[in-house]
């Protein structure tokens, strides 16, 4: 008898099932293997283990916290050259972080997500942010806390958090600095929502470039993640529908109204419901 070897979307399923233990470094790698199937996970993971065997000896643990987090960065962004990908912002393979590693060029988010592993490695508390319009990073300090930019491991103040805030959210941009509850976007992104912007970041590439067959790979890799999100179903079911998958678009369809009744393109998906129906009979 035949084993069949599991599916990429299958073996991410085994990695993002429970938020207990999750493997963030090896699930984010995992999002290269439906352009690159014959990637070799293990190797990445090996990548970076050799990168945090070179930091080990330099004896980082014993020193202060920020002294870590100066040593660290001048090692990624220095001695490593780990920078933003200037000439192609909107490359999918800025979020493949095996690409990342073989030529140091990245986005804010994969950046970060490489840093992470390296500092914790070197006994820092840090975390991810998914701040607005553009992932931070944030090491708790023995009093408080210190925001990093991923691309540069530059501090950024208040002040200038704020700033950025107000230019995202314009709505925010008449409220006073001193109400700004700036802090409710400074919160620790968990591994699982860190995978999700990632894969919105492939999404709304997808999207723009009207590649729908590597669209649908993205949100089937959503839907996995996010099993509550019903947003995800209606938008792979809109995707289904694009390349003609009518009774995958029906179900993802049906599952979105019976979750959210009320949502405001509920008429809009029950119109297209009825028309995929009708074309079945």
């Amino acid at each position: 008898m035949k084993l069949e070897l599991p599916t990429p979307l299958d073996y991410f399923a085994t990695l993002v099932q429970t938020d207990a233990d999750f493997p963030l470094l090896e699930a984010a790698a995992s999002l290269a293997q439906d352009e690159y199937p014959e990637l070799d996970l293990q190797q990445v993971l090996w990548t970076v283990d050799s990168l945090q065997a070179r930091l080990a000896t330099r004896r980082l643990r014993e020193q202060p916290v920020l002294a870590r987090i100066r040593a660290l960065n001048r090692f990624f962004y220095g001695e490593l050259g780990f920078e933003i990908n200037r000439n192609d912002y909107y490359d999918p393979d800025n979020s493949y972080l095996h690409q990342v590693l073989q030529t140091r060029r990245g986005i804010p988010i994969s950046l970060g997500v490489l840093w992470l592993e390296l500092a914790h490695s070197v006994g820092l508390q840090a975390h991810g942010v998914s701040f607005p319009g553009h992932f931070m990073l944030k090491v708790l300090l023995p009093e408080g806390q210190v925001i990093l930019d991923p691309l540069t491991g530059k501090s950024y103040s208040s002040e200038e958090l704020t700033h950025q805030l107000q230019g995202q959210l314009p709505r925010l941009a008449m409220v006073e600095e001193e109400t700004l509850p700036l802090g409710l976007f400074l919160q620790s992104a968990t591994p699982r929502e860190i995978v999700a912007r990632m894969l919105r970041n492939l999404k709304e590439i997808h999207r723009v470039q009207c590649d729908n067959e590597r669209l649908l790979a993205v949100q089937h890799r959503l839907v996995c993640l996010l099993p509550g999100d019903w947003s995800e179903r209606r938008d792979r079911g809109w995707t289904h529908d694009a390349l003609g998958h009518v009774e995958e678009a029906i179900a993802d369809f049906e599952a979105y109204l019976s979750h959210v009744r009320d949502a405001e393109d509920a008429g809009d998906v029950r119109a297209r419901l009825a028309i995929l129906r009708a074309g079945e009979l």
